[in-house]
């Protein structure tokens, strides 16, 4: 009886004792869909940044909601249709698709008024309006988009797209990483804000873009900013981003495991308050 006994209280003492598990659901594009799929980046990727939040912190279960190439208006119109389920934590790390795909940024009172999510804005207050009605509770964190240079899909390099060091559709990307950042005022909710983030400028992306010289026709190393409006052509030419091109992203949009762990040190110090105030 003594032992039955103490074998209980132990139990009880260990449950009292482990860390409560923490639900986070990411919503996202492309670069959260990669962290469970990275054999479609031709494995140059080995750990995105929820596996890398799960390690630093185990009692998070993290649940991937990213959609390859989809924009946050987007999201919004499918909200329902997504299953999102109910979660403690949210983040939303969008933006860069709107950018490219030329969707409406809108402005400020567009979020504050509710417009709906004919413009990045509105979307945002859509999105942010669901996930309050799952849990009103729950932490929600921004993230904004990233800066990119030239990107070109491993897979298929006929599908490639300038950076953000020029306009796009009369917007400029760093707009839309202003935008999320006004919402996180608004909304008093952590922001992750990797636009302006030193490590991830322009120059980090990648180490160089492997191209042939428009004068000689030879292959050869083109750094940032040079490589900007040097032909490249998908037909014919050969991959410009080589392994040893690799830096803060493998091929001018996506992260790569340094820049994935850039990611997560970000994130980190949110998830250590959160978890601390549980």
């Amino acid at each position: 009886m003594k032992k039955h006994l103490f074998l209980l209280l132990s139990l009880i003492l260990f449950s009292a004792n482990s860390p409560k598990s923490v639900t986070w659901v990411a919503i996202g594009d492309s670069i959260t869909y990669l962290n469970d799929h990275p054999d479609e980046t031709d494995n140059r990727i080995s750990k995105g940044y929820l596996t890398l939040v799960k390690e630093k912190f185990p009692e998070v279960e993290a649940i991937n909601k990213g959609y390859n190439g989809w924009t946050a208006v987007r999201i919004a119109q499918e909200f329902d249709k997504l299953e999102i389920p109910t979660a403690d934590v949210y983040s939303i790390f969008l933006g860069t698709n709107d950018w490219w795909g030329g969707k409406p940024l809108g402005t400020l009172p567009d979020y504050q008024n509710a417009t709906g999510n004919k413009t990045v804005n509105g979307a945002f207050r859509v999105m942010i309006d669901k996930i309050r009605v799952l849990n009103p509770q729950a932490k929600i964190i921004l993230i904004t988009p990233m800066q990119r240079v030239d990107f070109v899909y491993i897979n298929n390099p006929k599908n490639n797209a300038f950076g953000s060091y020029r306009e796009k559709n009369g917007q400029n990307l760093g707009d839309f990483a202003n935008a999320i950042k006004a919402i996180g005022t608004q909304e008093d909710l952590p922001v992750v804000d990797l636009f302006y983030l030193k490590k991830m400028g322009l120059a980090d992306l990648v180490k160089y873009k492997w191209l042939k010289n428009p004068i000689t026709g030879n292959y050869q190393k083109f750094n940032y900013p040079d490589f900007i409006d040097v032909p490249f052509d998908a037909e014919t030419d050969e991959y410009p981003y080589p392994e040893k091109s690799i830096d803060i992203t493998y091929d001018g949009l996506h992260p790569s495991d340094r820049g994935y762990q850039i990611i997560a040190r970000q994130l980190y110090p949110i998830f250590e308050e959160f978890l601390q105030a549980r």
